[in-house]
């Protein structure tokens, strides 16, 4: 399947954002509103060859302990971004209408905070991460593409910044989506977001 253009992509999800990761894994969505733009690295970055396209199979962030397999997302009936199922508290999920991990754009990855009874959602930690740190994004055809973080925001779910995550890049780029932020009975009021972008590749084994 082509990805949606970051343009289109931002479009998509303007109507149908990632808001949950409630403490039972309740997925509420409403409509977010662009922010201030995220901090660009554009000066500093790595020119890196982007990568064919090939589907994520596992995800790790070692500044945070996590590895992880990857889990294929759509939208639910309702139009909204389908999360994780809360059977599945540690196991991340592509959004598979954004670019594959190394793929021009940006590509989206969501997990849960908590989940309540089901354990500690995988991106638990997602905001105590750092500028420079390494998430390394496993592909099906055996490539592993190696991203570092360039900045980690903590974001009202009524502010959310939508053109900043889903909107159009020139260059191979990941966002880390979770909950964050004070917690009102079984949701959150804030996103966590973790942009990165792609700083080396290995090739698939011969």
């Amino acid at each position: 399947m082509t990805p949606l253009s970051g343009r289109a992509l931002a479009t998509t999800v303007l109507a149908a954002l990632l808001v949950g990761c409630g403490g039972q894994g309740d997925d509420v969505s409403r409509t977010g509103r662009p922010g201030a733009a995220a901090p660009s690295s554009h000066a500093s970055a790595k020119s890196v060859p982007p990568l064919e396209r090939s589907v994520p199979v596992g995800l790790r962030i070692p500044a945070i302990g996590v590895d992880t397999p990857v889990m294929r997302l759509g939208l639910a009936p309702d139009g909204t971004v389908e999360v994780p199922p809360v059977t599945d508290d540690d196991r991340a999920g592509w959004y598979r209408h954004s670019p594959t991990p190394g793929q021009v754009g940006p590509s989206v990855v969501l997990g849960h905070v908590t989940v309540g009874t089901h354990g500690d959602g995988v991106f638990r930690h997602l905001a105590r991460l750092h500028r420079g740190d390494r998430i390394e994004a496993r592909l099906e055809n055996g490539t592993a593409a190696e991203f570092r973080v360039t900045a980690v925001r903590t974001v009202a779910k009524a502010d959310f910044p939508t053109d900043d995550v889903y909107g159009d890049v020139d260059r191979p780029e990941l966002r880390l989506i979770t909950c964050g932020g004070p917690r009102v009975g079984e949701e959150y009021r804030d996103n966590v977001i973790a942009f990165a972008e792609l700083d080396s590749t290995s090739p698939a084994p011969a």
